[in-house]
């Protein structure tokens, strides 16, 4: 695990890990994207003369955006809690975390 993957030295009160600094600063970054995106589509929306190709392809780009998201969110996840419950030898919290991933993905 590298030092910018390292889990944040923080615990929730549900006992989980927080997600690592780097993850956040990446994920905010992606939905800021997102959110430009969608505040150009809702201005283009309010013009008469919008062409619906050009709202579909800024509203791709935002499904891009929230997937690039996601795919950092689960990234630190993984290296995280997963590679946190792998150095323990923990193969019940490593599947659990898995799954528990895996059902918003």
């Amino acid at each position: 695990m590298t030092d910018t993957c390292a889990p944040h030295p923080c615990s929730t009160d549900s006992g989980h890990l927080c997600m690592p600094e780097d993850a956040r600063k990446r994920a905010r970054h992606r939905l800021s994207i997102a959110r430009g995106h969608i505040e150009s589509i809702v201005k283009m929306l309010e013009k008469d003369d919008v062409y619906c190709v050009d709202v579909l392809r800024q509203i791709k780009a935002v499904q891009g955006a929230l997937s690039g998201a996601g795919d950092v969110v689960l990234r630190g996840h993984l290296e995280a809690h997963v590679a946190t419950a792998a150095e323990r030898g923990d193969t019940v919290e490593i599947v659990e975390e898995l799954m528990e991933a895996l059902r918003y993905r």
